[in-house]
């Protein structure tokens, strides 16, 4: 979920029936980084850390934790350049971490020999800042020339600076964006970039993306640059880009406006105007493959007289297409079967691979326009699995491969397109699978609709509901969730009795686009009722009880938290509400919540306020129930799920009386940890608490 609209001021003026200082007297907990906010921070972590952090099985577990995600022998992902292999790796010597590279020959051994190429602990220690590596940017086909990311704390929010990797030097007097800001890059040339970023006021929409980008000729100023495109402030985002093949060839410049989080505009410039392409506004370019340029949608997609169907991939000749936009004939590359979705895709020097799950089992297929028409084979990799395409060649057929289940550790596969994938990399073993088993189970939602879930069961559970059991799930914004080697969770959790329950729901991606739209807006109630079901199942199958069910999430996942044990107190013993949404009627106006309308619906407008005042679990808490004493953490420094969702269930919790805990980290960012350290930390304090909700929960009478 790519979950910023400037915080609130205390002397702001709500729209109606959006609640404002007078209402809500914890608006001052969305200043991120206010005195008062943070002192109110400082308090809580201390009594947080006084009753998880002194458990005598905290020290045990963050060690456990940490040289898991410290250890040598876990697998390096890369990804292909003309130059070597490149892997960004974090550990114990490297806490912020090191960019390096080496060749696939030495890769392929079980000790690569890797050369550093940029050192990010040290450059935090010369410039005294808490840099974090956010990516780079190169210019292809060379990929020397990059624009570094890197982000202060965590943060989504980023400053860009030109590296070489030849040199491995930051350029002297290169290209410098240091206004931290959303947005990007691209290179159209060595001395040219294409920059949509923040330019100062009137550049960003109220979800704080840039809608304008400017091409900036090197030795020129920023402020100089002209603009080449602008969209509007009240779109999500919007932005000019460049259609590029898998060689760095430029065949057209491109634009769009993201009208919603779901729905885009595009555009391409076409006898000096851009021209809006005639496509449905939930279909997308995908990719140049094999001289055609290919579209993905969404919704059925009614052209020249036939229907593509929602989720498929439609070609045009990329001639044909560049001469006449909007009147190329359009053909069918792919269409899903029955609970049939695509997933990632990669495209390399001569073929196009994708990812698709098939009831949640993951296979890839690879695409070729031959003899007229598309073909289409199956790569031979291993049946009942998660499958991803890890990395991807632009100038051969190489790619790579991981394959993944719950018990088993990832293993990574490499092909260079003539032969069948071969196994490179095994991840180690970081828990005991012995006696443990993973079984698919589905529970009837309240309007009748099947949810499929899986449940991890550790070795000797019983059916007699005294397993503690730690359902998961996300639900949202068209996200699957799939099974995956669990490493942290399975070492500290499954190792030590508990089982682990995973969920698909409905407003995630599992069963293709439907299954998300399903569940959106003034229908995402389906989405926690999809959870409640799953829970009610666990314990009607006797998989365990209430008092020993725990529930996580994050983002998405801890608004979905919230809606649960709000809804449902009596269900669930223990509640983790990892960097929430939660405040719904405000969320808008908080973090980058108004790029979101899309999903949830805007609490300005009457009709959807009242879809979404129905579950906000902020305005849900009351007096008087029994909540699951939930554990609420969050990061100062995440500016996507602003960490003031947290902050005020938090607050409102404490005033009226209900047992919680609260920890926020002041660095981490969305993602929760800027190294192995933190994240371990983030663990042990977590599944502490998880032993001493349900662990320690006394028998059932």
């Amino acid at each position: 979920m790519s979950l910023s609209a400037t915080p609130a001021a205390a002397g702001e003026t709500a729209a109606p029936g959006v609640p404002g200082p007078e209402q809500d007297p914890y608006i001052f907990l969305e200043q991120a980084r206010s005195p008062e906010a943070l002192e109110w921070v400082a308090r809580e972590n201390e009594r947080t850390l006084a009753v998880l952090a002194q458990d005598p099985r905290y020290e045990q577990l963050a060690a456990e934790a940490l040289a898991i995600f410290d250890a040598e022998d876990r697998i390096p992902f890369v990804s292909f350049r003309p130059d070597g292999l490149y892997n960004f790796w974090q550990d114990k010597a490297n806490p912020r971490g090191v960019l390096r590279r080496t060749s696939l020959e030495s890769y392929r051994s079980a000790t690569p020999q890797w050369e550093t190429v940029l050192d990010i602990d040290a450059l935090a220690r010369a410039e005294g800042r808490e840099w974090v590596y956010q990516g780079s940017t190169c210019l292809p086909p060379k990929l020397t020339r990059c624009m570094i990311a890197l982000s202060d704390g965590g943060e989504d929010a980023t400053i860009l600076r030109e590296f070489d990797t030849a040199t491995k030097q930051f350029v002297e007097g290169g290209f410098v964006l240091d206004r931290k800001s959303q947005g990007g890059v691209q290179w159209i040339d060595e001395n040219t970039l294409l920059v949509g970023r923040s330019f100062g006021e009137g550049t960003l929409t109220e979800s704080e993306y840039p809608f304008t980008s400017r091409v900036w000729q090197r030795g020129t100023r920023i402020e100089d640059a002209p603009e080449i495109f602008r969209g509007a402030p009240s779109d999500v985002w919007a932005g000019a880009s460049l259609l590029r093949d898998a060689k760095g060839t430029i065949h057209a410049r491109t634009a769009f406006r993201g009208i919603s989080f779901h729905e885009t505009l595009y555009y391409v410039w076409k006898d000096d105007a851009w021209l809006q392409l005639d496509i449905p506004t939930k279909a997308a370019p995908y990719g140049i493959v094999d001289g055609h340029l290919l579209f993905s949608t969404d919704v059925d997609w009614q052209v020249d007289g036939q229907t593509f169907p929602a989720d498929s991939l439609i070609a045009v000749d990329l001639e044909e297409w560049k001469a006449d936009p909007n009147g190329a004939r359009k053909t069918l590359v792919w269409a899903p079967g029955e609970r049939q979705t695509k997933q990632g895709g990669a495209i390399t020097a001569n073929g196009l691979y994708v990812a698709l799950l098939d009831n949640v089992v993951g296979r890839v297929l690879r695409f070729n326009f031959e003899n007229g028409q598309w073909v289409s084979r199956p790569v031979p990799l291993p049946d009942n699995a998660t499958i991803g395409i890890a990395a991807a060649s632009d100038e051969t057929d190489e790619v790579m491969f991981t394959v993944s289940d719950f018990l088993n550790p990832t293993t990574l596969y490499y092909s260079d397109g003539s032969s069948d994938p071969q196994v490179i990399k095994t991840s180690p073993a970081y828990f005991d699978p012995t006696g443990m088993s993973v079984e698919q189970h589905q529970a009837t939602s309240k309007d009748g609709t099947l949810i499929p879930y899986f449940i991890v069961k550790p070795k000797g559970m019983k059916a007699d509901g005294s397993t503690p059991t730690l359902l998961t799930g996300y639900g949202g914004f068209q996200v699957p969730r799939l099974p995956a080697y669990l490493g942290t969770t399975g070492k500290l959790w499954l190792e030590k009795g508990g089982a682990y329950v995973l969920a698909n729901l409905r407003g995630g991606g599992e069963f293709g686009p439907q299954w998300h739209q399903s569940a959106i807006r003034e229908n995402k109630q389906r989405t926690w009722d999809d959870f409640i079901a799953v829970a009610e199942d666990l314990v009607q199958r006797g998989f365990t009880r209430p008092e020993r069910l725990g529930i996580i999430g994050g983002s998405q996942g801890g608004l979905l938290v919230g809606t649960a044990f709000t809804q449902r107190p009596d269900l669930f013993g223990a509640a983790i509400v990892q960097i929430p949404l939660f405040d719904m009627l405000r969320y808008h106006l908080i973090g980058r919540g108004a790029s979101w309308i899309g999903e949830y619906g805007d609490p300005r407008i009457p009709e959807e306020r009242a879809w979404i005042e129905a579950y906000s679990p902020y305005q849900k808490i009351v007096p008087g129930a029994r909540y699951p004493s939930p554990f609420l953490w969050a990061s100062t420094a995440d500016d996507r799920t602003h960490p003031a969702h947290a902050r005020k269930a938090a607050a409102r919790l404490n005033e009226q009386g209900h047992p919680y805990l609260y920890f926020e980290d002041t660095t981490g960012g969305h993602s929760g940890g800027v190294d192995n350290a933190q994240r371990a930390k983030l663990q042990a304090l977590q599944f502490v608490y998880l032993m001493q909700r349900l662990m320690d929960a006394p028998a059932a009478k």
